[in-house]
């Protein structure tokens, strides 16, 4: 049976620990204490926090030649941070993976300035690694639906619920912009039958909750799976089971997206996160605003859905470079209009 995000991060928070120096270890389980009652972090989040920890404490130790304790970190001086960072770089270890390794030793340094443990200015006085933003690449609304449709794996060997159930998911996903693990973290109780609601209420991110519409085509495939899955869905339980009745995973979902994308030709950019990027982009083209696509996002700031307005433009100026008469002309000769 896989294990709940719960597992994983105590899993993740014990190997923290066990690679630390002993007071460093006693304070690192008061910042992960925080980190869950005070911030009230979901588990998959205080698991990467505990994991990014592990890392940069791994990288560290070797730089200094042995596990640092308390004292050890509050000399630390910006070169002894950068080389941590450099570290990673040589590794092929991408900006974004960087900069989260930052992100959690910082995080731990104000727990140790918080509780009068040191202050630990290094981690503040190094820059950030640079990431370069790209843009979402969204699936085209005829291959989001073929890959929400169960027809499209008609010939496979697989029982009926379950191409059911992974249909259900993917038009879940597209159909109301969730992450898969919000998808996934629905309990039965939690969708209503078709007629009896267009709505549900998702967790996202850092336990904070939103209310999303549910198309009806959704709701009655969502249904349909429902009713041919051979185990008793629980109202208290989850929506979406595996082959054996437990929790559905979300390796799963990924494994059955990538081999539809081949089915469909597909680049490998298409994937389940996609058709929630595909959701806003249609959105948008389609004349929605940003604040509610914002709010349906569960993002938290709109500068993250803002990116999305340039999907859009690129999109619309390569539809226009395609199709208009004078584009070609234009651009090779360099004049505006």
């Amino acid at each position: 049976m896989a294990m709940t995000d719960s597992e994983r991060a105590a899993r993740a928070e014990l190997a923290l620990l066990a690679g630390a120096a002993p007071d460093v270890a006693a304070a690192l389980k008061g910042w992960l204490a925080r980190l869950g009652n005070e911030r009230r972090l979901s588990a998959k989040t205080r698991e990467a926090y505990a994991r990014d920890m592990t890392g940069f404490l791994g990288h560290l130790a070797r730089h200094l030649d042995a596990p640092p304790d308390l004292a050890a970190f509050e000399a630390l001086a910006p070169r002894d941070v950068r080389a941590v960072i450099a570290a990673k770089r040589a590794e092929g270890i991408e900006p974004r993976t960087q900069m989260r390794f930052l992100a959690a030793a910082r995080s731990f340094g104000r727990h140790l300035e918080r509780e009068g443990l040191g202050k630990v200015g290094a981690l503040t006085a190094v820059r950030a690694p640079r990431i370069a933003r790209t843009l979402p690449r969204p699936i085209s609304v005829a291959d989001a639906r073929k890959l929400a449709d169960p027809d499209l794996r008609a010939g496979e060997a697989r029982e009926t619920w379950v191409l059911q159930r992974d249909a259900a998911v993917l038009a879940l996903l597209y159909g109301s912009g969730l992450r898969i693990s919000e998808a996934l973290g629905l309990r039965r109780r939690e969708m209503p039958a078709p007629g009896e609601g267009d709505h549900i209420t998702v967790t996202g991110k850092g336990g904070k909750t939103r209310m999303v519409p549910v198309l009806s085509n959704v709701l009655q495939a969502i249904a349909a799976y429902v009713q041919a899955c051979p185990f008793a869905l629980e109202l208290g339980g989850p929506l979406f089971v595996g082959e054996k009745g437990g929790p559905l995973s979300p390796r799963i979902v990924q494994r059955v997206v990538e081999q539809l994308r081949g089915a469909l030709g597909l680049p490998d950019s298409a994937t389940p996160h996609a058709l929630r990027h595909s959701f806003a982009t249609h959105l948008l083209a389609r004349g929605g605003d940003l604040r509610s696509i914002q709010e349906l996002l569960g993002h938290a700031s709109l500068s993250t859905t803002q990116i999305y307005a340039a999907v859009d433009a690129s999109a619309l100026m390569a539809s226009w470079r395609a199709a208009h008469p004078r584009a070609t002309l234009g651009e090779r000769s360099g004049k505006g209009g």
